[in-house]
C-alpha cells in the first residue's frame, strides 16, 4: 500500500518539477529583442561634425575666425565675398541664433549639433529659427575649415573610398558639381557618409545639414549666390568648378576618418 502510495506522489512532483523547469526558460521573442533596445540604447560615439575634437557651443554661439587671411583662397573665391560671407552672413546666423535662445537656457547647454539632430524637441515657436540659424552657423563652421590656398587632389584613405565608391575622382568631381548645379534656390552639395554607412552625394536646401537627417558631412560646398556672385554673377558652374582648386584635403580626411567612428 506504502509502495502504490509514493508512485503516483512521485509523478505528481516530477509533473510539477517539470512545468516550473519550463515556465523558468527564457522567452525567445523577449530575447531575441534585447540585443536591439541594448544597441539603441548605446550607439556608436558621438563625434562633433563642426570641429572632431569638441562640439559646436550655443553658450552663446561665437563667430569662428577664418583660419586664413581673406584674399586666401583667390583661386577660387575673392576676397571682398569671404569677408562679406564671413563678418555678414556668418555673423548674422550666430546673431540671429543667440536671440531665439536668449530665453532657453536649456537649449543653450546643448550643442548645435544636438539641437540639429532633434529638431523635434525644440519648441515650435522658434524651431524654424534655430534649424536655419543653427544650421547656417554650422554649415559655415564647416565650410571655411574645409578650405585651403592649396587644392589638388586627394590623397589616403578618403583617396581611396572615393575610387571605390565613384569609380575615379574625376567621376567624383563631375557627380558632386550636378549635384550643386542643380539644386534649385539655395543651399548646400555635399559628400557624407549615411545612415547605412556609404558615402554619398547629397543636397541640402538653406541652411539644413545632413546631420538632421541621420547623415555625417565631411565635406559641402555652399551654392548660395552670397557665396560666389560677386566674382561669377549667375555662373554657378564656373564657381563650382574653381571650387576644387581651395580644398583642404587633410581636413576631409581627418572627417572621413572621423564619420568612420561616429554614430553619426
Amino acid at each position: 500500500m506504502k509502495r502504490y502510495l509514493q508512485h503516483p506522489i512521485a509523478l505528481w512532483v516530477a509533473f510539477i518539477a517539470g512545468i516550473l523547469l519550463i515556465a523558468c526558460q527564457p522567452n525567445a521573442s523577449v530575447s531575441s529583442q534585447t540585443p536591439n533596445q541594448n544597441q539603441s540604447a548605446s550607439p556608436a560615439p558621438f563625434v562633433s561634425v563642426a570641429y572632431l575634437d569638441r562640439p559646436l557651443s550655443a553658450a552663446p554661439a561665437q563667430l569662428p575666425p577664418l583660419p586664413y587671411d581673406a584674399g586666401a583662397l583667390s583661386k577660387a573665391i575673392d576676397a571682398e565675398t569671404m569677408r562679406i560671407h564671413h563678418d555678414r552672413h556668418h555673423q548674422t546666423y550666430v546673431d540671429n541664433l543667440n536671440k531665439a535662445l536668449a530665453a532657453q537656457p536649456n537649449l543653450r547647454s546643448l550643442s548645435i549639433e544636438t539641437m540639429l539632430r532633434d529638431l523635434n524637441a525644440v519648441p515650435e515657436s522658434i524651431r524654424e529659427t534655430v534649424r536655419n540659424n543653427a544650421g547656417g552657423h554650422l554649415n559655415h563652421t564647416i565650410f571655411w575649415q574645409i578650405m585651403s590656398p592649396n587644392g589638388g587632389q586627394p590623397t589616403g584613405t578618403i583617396a581611396q573610398a572615393i575610387n571605390q565608391t565613384f569609380g575615379s575622382f574625376e567621376n567624383f568631381r563631375k557627380q558632386f558639381n550636378q549635384a550643386g548645379g542643380d539644386r534649385f534656390g539655395s543651399g548646400w552639395v555635399w559628400l557624407v557618409r549615411n545612415p547605412q554607412g556609404q558615402l554619398q552625394i547629397l543636397s541640402t536646401a538653406n541652411q539644413d545639414n545632413p546631420i538632421s537627417n541621420g547623415s555625417f558631412p565631411i565635406m559641402g560646398n555652399d551654392v548660395w549666390e552670397h557665396a560666389y556672385y560677386l566674382r561669377y554673377q549667375n555662373r554657378r558652374a564656373d564657381y563650382l568648378n574653381n571650387w576644387w582648386n581651395v580644398l583642404n584635403w587633410g581636413e576631409i580626411e581627418r572627417r572621413f576618418q572621423a564619420s568612420q567612428q561616429s554614430g553619426r
